[in-house]
């Protein structure tokens, strides 16, 4: 389990090891590393997802390790409060950068014609706090569309023991 502390409070989320093995490895290594910690929810997509994990204040791009293998074949779904791996067009580009999703987007999912986006957590304390990001004022700054037009941060990623 790991407990995300942000400008606009805490929440906890549980990770799903057994399905997303290189995934839930990649993610703790970044916590482990303290990476997460000073970085930003730089997008926010009303009714869709929350992403963070990648960018400091300013907007400037962390360095990240290589790529992992995109893990969306592991049967888990993009639900409300999932946590999944944010990528580029190429399907295995995921690095550091993730999403919280604030409705069932299965869209999102793996299924023929769309490999989709692998899950690895889920939100198990605080969607309130998930919801209150959701709801910050955003825009257009530095090039980025949905963009909260005040930083919220993550100030730290850390193990916690399971309740």
């Amino acid at each position: 389990m790991l407990r995300f502390e942000t400008t606009l409070g805490a929440f906890s989320v549980e990770l799903f090891e057994r399905e997303a093995p290189e995934t839930v490895a990649n993610f703790l290594k970044y916590a482990d590393d303290g990476f997460f910690d000073g970085t930003l929810f730089h997008r926010i997509v009303p009714g869709f997802v929350i992403q963070g994990g990648g960018l400091e204040p300013g907007l400037t791009e962390k360095q990240t390790r290589p790529p992992v293998r995109n893990e969306a074949t592991n049967g888990l779904e993009n639900l409300r409060g999932s946590l999944s791996m944010a990528r580029t067009n190429d399907i295995h580009s995921a690095t550091s950068q993730f999403f919280v999703n604030l409705a069932d987007n299965d869209f999102l999912d793996h299924r023929p014609g769309n490999y989709g986006y692998a899950v690895f957590g889920r939100v198990i304390e605080g969607m309130d706090v998930i919801d209150a990001i959701a709801a910050v004022e955003t825009g257009r700054r530095r090039g980025f569309d949905d963009c909260p037009m005040q930083d919220v941060v993550i100030q730290s990623v850390r193990r916690i023991a399971a309740a």
